[in-house]
């Protein structure tokens, strides 16, 4: 990688130069774990056969059509499947029938003959009726289908026949539309499909397809636009910023239809190293929050291709470290990861501040918070001596930019219940996670939601709960109010102590707030 484009990416953006070139590193690292899986000899004898018909009718296809059958290869869940594929061959990952696994390979080889006009015939696996078409879509076989199956598959002048005699469906897939047997993949905007169908669309082994009706398809197409449209109020590059059209695919996670309501926030998006651009997102309720979820899990797919690249630091897989965007203990990979999406997300609520696409006191309140957050993970990266010289450098890069950010104004009010809300967190996860006077981890903390970062985005008018007297800037109040509660609920003894410090500053509320584990106030149970 050039030097001017890794001291881009340290900042935590990137021109489309230096995109460009982790783009590049992913096409050379599929096409070597497509090359390793090629060199197996040890798939399994079963109904499929060799699979040494599936890659010649891939290397026929891709002497045809090389565009085409490359483009379906990058796929990302290609690059989950192959993944996942190899973990299974070596002992660290389980699934289905191995037959099966192995006969994605076959499935691939179908969509690659059409995809470039070229004949083929090979057994393809069946999973209850369905045969999912990587790229393409879903044929659902007529009848009544159990269990994993292998049926004949022949492509001919872009027609595909599936199976023999009366029972055969013969259809044009590339450009067919939707009927009872045949469901084509939908794009949320062009070039972008919503992955609904592909039994590798997610993190790892293969799932069944959950195919959104029409009413969820138009509101995932709508608030994506609206998303589009916010992502596009900065066009030059930066933290924080992200061409859409550099997405690979979403996957819609948790629901299929309208009904109930979605949340104004995303509950839940995650992505995966071997999916490079892909997204498992559960969809907001408005374009701002989905934005933010894009810029969040692009940033993901961009650390893990410059991973692939460069060792950035050794780990040793320890869950030890505080990030301040998780309920549990987290490793120093993990850690590397979530400080570098949320410079991204950091970057997307400074640009929110003066665009007009979001209320600009909520903006600066998720920016000052982030940035606090941050720095203070970026902070215990730095002094880590696991980190290698690549990974010194991009730590250094991403504290160079958080640190013009901390000397950028905020509201008073944005800033003060962002300092109150990060102490909060931190605070509960230290009652949560470690042991009194040592600070050691506990060996199991239950997971916990975080409730207090969304509340203290907006100062309540009305403050009813002891948490929204805090946000209101009357810690007094709360005082009263956190009293009445369960004194050794960590929740409750959170609020206690931050509100504590807050009416009483000085080296007593510094040293409760650096290891509330350990404080004591007049009235309250001993901490356990």
């Amino acid at each position: 990688m050039a030097d001017r484009h890794l001291a881009e990416l340290a900042t935590g953006g990137g021109s489309d130069e230096a995109l460009d070139q982790l783009e590049r590193g992913e096409r050379t690292r599929r096409q070597l774990l497509l090359g390793a899986l090629h060199d197996r000899r040890d798939a399994p004898a079963g109904p499929l056969g060799s699979p040494d018909v599936a890659w010649q009718a891939l290397h026929t296809a891709y002497r045809q059509d090389t565009g085409q059958v490359e483009r379906l290869l990058l796929g990302p869940a290609v690059g989950s499947w192959v993944g996942h594929l190899l973990r299974r061959l070596h002992g660290t990952a389980d699934g289905p029938e191995l037959w099966t696994e192995w006969g994605h390979l076959h499935r691939l080889a179908v969509s690659a003959a059409l995809l470039a006009g070229t004949d083929a015939h090979l057994p393809v696996p069946v999973t209850d009726g369905r045969l999912p078409l990587p790229g393409l879509g879903m044929l659902c076989l007529p009848g009544r289908w159990t269990g994993h199956r292998a049926v004949q598959a022949t492509v001919h002048a872009g027609e595909l026949a599936v199976g023999s005699g009366p029972d055969q469906v013969t259809l044009r897939p590339v450009h067919g539309p939707e009927s009872a047997v045949w469901l084509p993949l939908r794009s949320v905007a062009p070039g972008v499909p919503l992955e609904d169908l592909d039994p590798y669309r997610d993190l790892d082994g293969p799932l069944p397809p959950a195919r959104l009706d029409t009413a969820e398809f138009t509101a995932w197409r709508r608030v994506f636009a609206d998303a589009v449209e916010v992502l596009g109020a900065r066009t030059a590059p930066g933290p924080g910023r992200l061409d859409p059209g550099r997405i690979r695919s979403v996957v819609p996670w948790g629901r299929v239809g309208v009904l109930p309501p979605p949340e104004p926030t995303v509950r839940r998006s995650a992505t995966t190293g071997d999916a490079y651009g892909a997204m498992v997102i559960t969809r907001p309720a408005g374009g701002v929050m989905l934005a933010e979820t894009l810029v969040h899990e692009f940033q993901h797919s961009k650390l893990a291709a410059l991973l692939h690249l460069f060792p950035l630091l050794d780990d040793d897989r320890a869950e030890r470290y505080y990030a301040p965007w998780r309920a549990d203990p987290r490793h120093l990979t993990g850690l590397l990861h979530g400080a570098y999406a949320f410079i991204g997300v950091t970057g997307f609520w400074r640009d929110r501040m003066t665009d007009g696409s979001a209320d600009p006191g909520t903006a600066a309140y998720y920016f000052a918070l982030r940035r606090l957050q941050t720095r203070l993970v970026v902070r215990t990266l730095a002094t880590s001596d696991r980190l290698t010289a690549p990974g010194r450098r991009l730590v250094a890069g991403l504290a160079d930019t958080l640190d013009g950010w901390l000397r950028e104004s905020v509201p008073d009010d944005a800033l003060r219940r962002a300092r109150t809300a990060a102490h909060l967190h931190r605070t509960e996860w230290r009652l949560r996670n470690l042991r009194p006077a040592r600070s050691s981890p506990r060996p199991t903390a239950a997971f916990w939601p975080d409730i207090r970062t969304h509340v203290f985005a907006v100062r309540p008018g009305v403050p009813r709960t002891a948490d929204e007297f805090l946000a209101a800037d009357d810690p007094e109040a709360a005082t009263s109010r956190y009293a009445r509660l369960d004194p050794v609920d960590p929740h409750v003894r959170a609020g206690r102590l931050v509100a504590y410090a807050t009416l009483h500053p000085g080296r007593t509320a510094r040293r409760i707030l650096a290891r509330p584990e350990s404080a004591r106030l007049p009235g309250s149970a001993t901490p356990r």
